[in-house]
């Protein structure tokens, strides 16, 4: 199993329907979502409405309540009358609560709390993990925080850690990391910012909340005429060359290779 639905990947409310065909239209893949987006009064009508929607399954994750709450065994029940199979758990906290899942299901652990994030480790290595998101706000509201991010906009030293060891630990266990969504909708500049440094640090995708940030993150994801030339010549000269070469004055080793092959990747 592989997570490939990136890079632009966009939230929408379980209680909305009506919302479901553009917000797939306009992004790379939706996550329906289950959890915070729905009220509680209003998620039976969110499950039926999954149960009820007419899109392409194979663009469309499913954001569940967390593992131990009330909503999550309602959340499975209904999943297994529809034929979606990516799952993204909310506030996932230990590797064993996902064994909750048949096996037919990928899984995306979203680790945004202080115990999901110190568990990172273990939960990107169950088998049925396809890739690992982290959150900003509900990881600081676990330590008992009040913000995730400092008075200029850039993220504080704890939400940097969780970011780059979710990161790490999908890296690891050979999964995909997915970065998080920035909430200020009108900072278009911050949220470029971030999702080129996401793309540049190896996550696979950005996590959305609204329609227009989805061509925000596309654009940063997608590299530069001139970085893509160089990776294409670099590795069209690496053709002819072995081991250690140098190519416009710089040395060229594997790992280079490997950034010049991501670059190239990232426009199919």
């Amino acid at each position: 199993m592989t997570f490939a639905l990136g890079p632009a990947l966009l939230f929408c409310p379980g209680d909305r329907p009506e919302r479901f065909a553009t917000a797939l239209e306009r992004a790379d893949a939706m996550i329906i979502d289950l959890e915070d987006a729905v009220l509680p009064a209003a998620k039976p009508q969110a499950r039926e409405n999954l149960i009820a929607a007419e899109v392409d399954p194979a663009r469309v994750i499913v954001r569940v309540n967390a593992p131990g709450s009330e909503a999550f065994a309602a959340d499975l029940a209904a999943l297994e009358h529809t034929d979606f199979r990516t799952v993204m758990v909310a506030k996932t906290e230990n590797a064993e609560a996902l064994d909750a899942f048949h096996e037919r299901f990928s899984l995306i652990a979203l680790c945004e709390t202080a115990r999901g994030v110190h568990a990172a480790d273990r939960i990107a290595a169950h088998p049925r993990i396809v890739a690992m998101m982290w959150g900003a706000e509900d990881l600081v509201a676990s330590l008992g925080g009040t913000s995730s991010r400092r008075p200029d906009g850039g993220y504080r030293d704890v939400a940097r850690y969780a970011r780059s060891r979710v990161l790490l630990e999908a890296g690891a266990h050979g999964k995909s990391a997915i970065d998080a969504v920035h909430v200020d909708i009108a900072d278009t500049d911050g949220l470029d910012m971030e999702a080129k440094d996401a793309a540049a640090s190896g996550f696979a995708a950005t996590a959305c909340i609204h329609p227009s940030q989805v061509a925000v993150i596309r654009a940063a994801y997608r590299p530069d005429a001139e970085t893509l030339a160089w990776a294409r010549a670099v590795l069209d000269a690496a053709a002819d060359e072995r081991g250690v070469f140098r190519f416009d004055g710089r040395m060229i080793d594997e790992p280079v290779l490997r950034h010049a092959r991501s670059v190239v990747s990232r426009v199919g």
